[in-house]
Order: structure tokens, then C-alpha cells, then sequence
């Protein structure tokens, strides 16, 4: 009877420590929004990213253009045909038609290449600025003691985020990790989420 009370003690002294062990776990937060305004690899993939889609939709306008004064000239000629020039306007009408449609064409073809090529470009630079993130915020969690870290960006919808209330604000050290001015940024949410009971 004796050893089933010590075997007790100590398994609700192993109990109270887990317990404690656990209580004692350290959250933090950031807002990756704010460290992305921030971050001049960020800035400047975003900058390549729209000066490459300006780009790309210059492009598109040039042939929307040219459509457009094709189409004109078309609805032009039409408005000449008669039953004199009937064959020639007729045939020229259908050359003109054919060569509307495959513009047309064309433009559709270069809008979805256009898009491809943007996602192909943000493919290529934001997976390096990503591993940099994640390693500093790596480093700073573990240099703090933090067993757990929640996103409260505005762009993630909140969504790493079940609830929030207090906790270690890590998105300075984050910055200061990756040499970045600590400025707060105008893309800091407003509110944070309602508390869950």
C-alpha cells in the first residue's frame, strides 16, 4: 500500500511539473506585412515585379491599339459597300475580319503569357527573401525562448492567429535581425481579432 501512495506522489509530482513546464511555454507575434514594407529585397522585387508588368501591359495596349484602328478601318469600309464594289469591299472585308480575329487572338495569347511571366518572375525572387525571413525569425525565437510565434498580418487574413491577447511583439527583432530601420509601417493592422472563449 505504501509504494502504490509513493508511486502516486510521484506521478502527480511529475504531473504538476509538466504542467508547470507547459504554462511556462513563451508565444510572440509579428506582422510579416510590416517587415515586407520594410525589407529592401522586398521593395525591390516588388518594384521589379510591377515595372515588369507596366512592361508587359504596354505591350498589350500597343495591340489593343492596333485592333481597335483595324476594327475602325473595317466598320469604315463596310459602310462603302454597294452593289458596284460588292466582290472587291466583300473580299477585303473578310481579309480584314480574319486579320481582327487573329489579333484578337494574339492579345489573348499575350495577356496569358503576361501573367505567366509575372508569376514566373515573383517565383523566382520571393523564395529567397521568404528563406531569409523565416531564418531570422527562426533565430530571434530562439534567441528569446519562445515556443511558439503567431502572424498577425492583415494579408494572412489572421489566420495563423486563433487568438491573441499580450504575448511578445517580435516583429522590431525581426527587422533589427535582418538590419532593416524600425519605423513602424502604415500596413500594421488596426485591430486585433477577437478574443475566443
Amino acid at each position: 500500500m505504501r509504494k502504490l501512495i509513493n508511486v502516486f506522489f510521484v506521478a502527480a509530482g511529475l504531473l504538476l511539473t509538466a504542467n508547470v513546464a507547459n504554462a511556462q511555454q513563451k508565444l510572440g507575434h509579428l506582422s510579416s506585412d510590416e517587415i515586407y514594407a520594410n525589407m529592401p529585397e522586398a521593395k525591390a522585387a516588388q518594384a521589379t515585379l510591377e515595372t515588369l508588368a507596366k512592361t508587359k501591359q504596354a505591350e498589350i495596349d500597343k495591340m489593343i491599339a492596333e485592333y481597335q484602328v483595324k476594327y475602325k478601318a473595317a466598320q469604315d469600309k463596310e459602310k462603302t459597300l454597294s452593289e458596284a464594289n460588292k466582290e472587291v469591299v466583300g473580299k477585303e472585308l473578310q481579309i480584314a475580319g480574319q486579320e481582327i480575329q487573329d489579333l484578337g487572338k494574339r492579345i489573348e495569347d499575350a495577356r496569358t503569357k503576361a501573367t505567366t511571366d509575372v508569376q514566373t518572375k515573383q517565383g523566382e525572387l520571393f523564395p529567397p527573401i521568404n528563406q531569409k525571413l523565416a531564418t531570422a525569425m527562426s533565430a530571434v525565437a530562439k534567441e528569446k525562448g519562445l515556443a511558439y510565434v503567431f502572424d498577425t498580418s492583415v494579408s494572412q487574413g489572421f489566420n495563423s492567429l486563433v487568438y491573441f491577447d499580450g504575448g511578445e511583439d517580435i516583429t522590431a527583432a525581426v527587422k533589427t535581425k535582418l538590419g532593416i530601420s524600425n519605423t513602424p509601417a502604415a500596413t500594421k493592422p488596426a485591430t486585433t481579432p477577437a478574443k475566443k472563449n
